[in-house]
């Protein structure tokens, strides 16, 4: 796999954009899920009700990958994780809007091999245009042998 001619076609280009909406109950579960106590995650009276600050690394784009981009060297890829960024609080009950990159692509080479690691972007912004968070998904894919 080349991965510098990856690099080169598919690093910064948008390839998804979704709306989303945050929920005040899936925020509310959420939070409780975490075991959060702040009460300005879990009290819906609190002057700085806001969804708790990891809560879009929920959501999930229509497509996870760029329409072009290869499938073969990824077929026992696996979830390397999740970075969130936060820019500014999430209001409940807002619309996102999420715009989905690829952030890089690189290798390493552990115990067990060869990976590639893909790095899935998505930009949550407001109904005004304010970056809110950024959810960096990490996917690993082992070499096959």
């Amino acid at each position: 796999m080349d991965v510098e001619a990856l690099r080169e076609r598919f690093v910064g280009v948008d390839f998804d954009t979704a709306e989303f909406r945050v929920d005040p109950d899936d925020a509310l579960a959420f939070a409780q899920a975490c075991g959060e106590t702040d009460p300005r995650y879990t009290d819906s009276s609190h002057p700085e009700y806001q969804a708790p600050p990891t809560f879009t690394a929920c959501f999930v784009s229509r497509r996870t990958m760029p329409e072009s981009f290869p499938k073969e060297g990824f077929r026992r890829a696996f979830d390397g994780g999740k970075c969130v960024v936060i820019h500014a609080p999430v209001p409940v009950g807002a619309r996102l809007t999420a715009t989905s990159s690829i952030a890089e692509v690189f290798r390493k080479t552990g115990r067990s091999g060869g990976m590639t690691f893909i790095v899935h972007r998505m930009e949550f912004r407001d109904d005004a245009g304010e970056l809110l968070t950024t959810v960096d998904w990490r996917m690993v894919a082992r070499d096959e042998v």
